[in-house]
C-alpha cells in the first residue's frame, strides 16, 4: 500500500515468485469523483468513476471487495492476504529499518507528521484502515523512505545551525525516496553484474516529488531532500531549496502568513508555480514545445539546471562517478530532460546515445549511454511496491 493524501496505489504480489497478481490506483479520494483502476495478471482491466469514496477506509474497502469479487476478483477469501506492507515517508530518528507495526510504532509515526505533513498522515490513514478491514491477525509492516539514509555521514546530515537544535530537537537531514534509490541501484548491479561495494552511483528519482542520491560503495552518502521532502531540487508543486530569507521577507512584510508560506512552498511552487500551467511535467512540456510558452520553458530550464548542479556536486563529493540512473515518472519517460542533463557532463566523457535515449520510455529499462561513454547512464523503472513487499517478508521472517 502506498497511501497519499488523496490517492492510494496498491499491488497484490505472490512473494513465492514475486509475480504481481493485481495492481491499481484510486485517485481523488474525498473529492466526489474518484477514479478507480484495477488490472490483473490475466489481463483483465477495470477503470471506473466512484462517487462515494470519501475516506481511505472506503477506498481500501472497495479494493478488498474487488479482490473478492466473484467475477473479477483474484482471491476467494480474505485469509489469502497474509501480510500488508506500507510505505511510510518519514521515520525520523526512530526507524533505521522496516518494522512490524505496533501501537508504539503508530505513535512514533504520528509524532513525525509535522515533518512530512503531506505524507505521514495519509500513510497512517491507509495503515489504520487496513487494520480495521483485514483484522489484527494480518501482520502489517512499515517501510520507511528515510531508513536507507541511516548511513549518511555527519557532514552530510548536519545543518550548520547551533548544535543544540540537533541534540534537543533532532533537526537534521533525513532524506527520502530511499526505497526507490536502493531498488534501482541494486537493479543496476543485477543488470550489469557489478559489485555495488565498488561503485559510485548517482540515482535520480524524478517525478512529482524528486530527489537525487549519491551512493558510494553500496551506501548512501548524501541526498538532496532534507529534514522534510520540501528540500532539494524543484518538483511538481514544491519549491526545493531556496534562501530562507525569502520566508522572512514574506512574513515580515505581511505578504503571506507562515501557514500561507508553508502552503505556497509545498503546493503552489515548483513546475506549477513557475509555469503557471500545471504540476504535471507532461502538460508543461507540451506548452513549452507546441505553444512556445516561455514560462513553461523556463520551468524546465530551472529544473535541468538544478539537477545538473546536484549531480556535479555529488561527482565531486565521491571523487568520480561510475554510473547515473534515471527513474521515477519524469526520469523514466521524459527523454529530452535526460538528454539535456547528460549533455552537461561531456567534461567527464559522458556520452549519450540519443536514439536509444529517445525510445527508452514507458517502462523500458535500458542503458542510454554510448559504448564509448566514460560513465554508464541507465534508465531503470523503479518498483517501490516490490521493494516494500520484500522488506515486509523480511520483517516477518525476522520474527521467526
Amino acid at each position: 500500500m502506498n497511501s497519499g493524501s488523496s490517492s492510494l496505489k496498491y499491488k497484490f504480489i505472490d512473494m513465492t515468485n514475486e509475480n504481481v497478481i493485481c495492481n491499481g490506483l484510486i485517485e481523488k479520494i474525498n473529492v466526489g469523483d474518484a477514479k478507480f483502476s484495477y488490472c490483473t495478471f490475466k489481463g483483465l482491466s477495470v477503470n471506473k468513476h466512484l462517487y462515494d469514496i470519501d475516506s481511505h477506509y472506503k477506498a481500501i474497502e472497495y479494493i478488498l471487495n474487488t479482490l473478492l469479487d466473484e467475477k473479477i476478483g483474484v482471491i476467494k477469501s480474505i485469509e489469502e492476504v497474509t501480510a500488508i506492507g506500507h510505505r511510510i515517508v518519514h521515520g525520523g530518528k526512530y526507524f533505521k529499518k522496516h518494522v512490524l507495526i505496533t501501537s508504539d510504532v503508530i505513535k512514533k509515526i504520528e509524532s513525525l507528521i509535522s515533518l512530512a505533513p503531506l505524507h505521514n498522515e495519509a500513510n497512517l490513514m491507509g495503515l489504520k484502515a487496513c487494520e480495521k478491514l483485514f483484522g489484527s491477525s494480518v501482520p502489517q509492516v512499515a517501510v520507511f523512505d528515510t531508513s536507507y539514509y541511516s548511513s549518511l555521514p555527519p557532514e552530510a546530515y548536519m545543518y550548520p545551525i547551533p548544535y543544540e537544535y540537533y541534540k534537543n530537537y533532532d533537526i537534521r537531514k533525513y532524506g527520502f525516496h530511499g526505497t526507490s534509490h536502493q531498488f534501482v541501484a541494486e537493479r543496476y548491479c543485477e543488470i550489469t553484474g557489478q559489485d555495488i561495494s565498488k561503485l559510485k552511483i548517482i540515482s535520480c528519482h524524478l517525478g512529482n516529488g524528486s530527489s537525487i542520491t549519491a551512493i558510494k560503495n553500496g551506501k548512501a552518502i548524501d541526498t538532496s531532500m532534507g529534514l522534510t521532502p520540501l528540500d532539494g531540487i524543484m518538483m511538481g508543486t514544491r519549491s526545493g531549496s531556496i534562501d530562507p530569507s525569502v520566508i522572512f521577507y514574506l512574513a515580515e512584510n505581511g505578504i503571506l502568513s507562515v501557514p500561507e508560506i508553508k502552503n505556497m512552498l509545498n503546493n503552489n511552487s515548483g513546475l506549477k508555480g513557475i509555469s503557471g500551467i500545471s504540476s504535471d511535467d507532461r502538460e508543461v512540456l507540451k506548452a513549452a514545445e507546441s505553444a512556445g510558452n516561455k514560462r513553461a520553458a523556463l520551468a524546465h530550464s530551472i529544473m535541468v539546471h538544478q539537477i545538473t548542479k546536484f549531480i556535479g556536486g555529488y561527482i565531486a563529493t565521491m571523487n568520480g562517478c561510475s554510473s547515473i540512473i534515471f527513474t521515477g515518472g519524469i526520469g523514466e519517460n521524459q527523454w529530452i530532460h535526460r538528454q539535456k542533463i547528460c549533455e552537461n557532463f561531456s567534461y567527464i566523457n559522458l556520452k549519450i546515445d540519443k536514439n536509444i535515449n529517445k525510445f527508452t520510455i514507458k517502462g523500458k529499462e535500458s542503458r542510454i549511454s554510448s559504448e564509448d561513454s566514460g560513465v554508464d547512464v541507465y534508465v531503470i523503472p523503479t518498483n517501490e511496491e516490490l521493494a516494500i513487499a520484500r522488506k515486509t517478508v523480511n520483517a516477518i521472517l525476522e520474527l521467526d
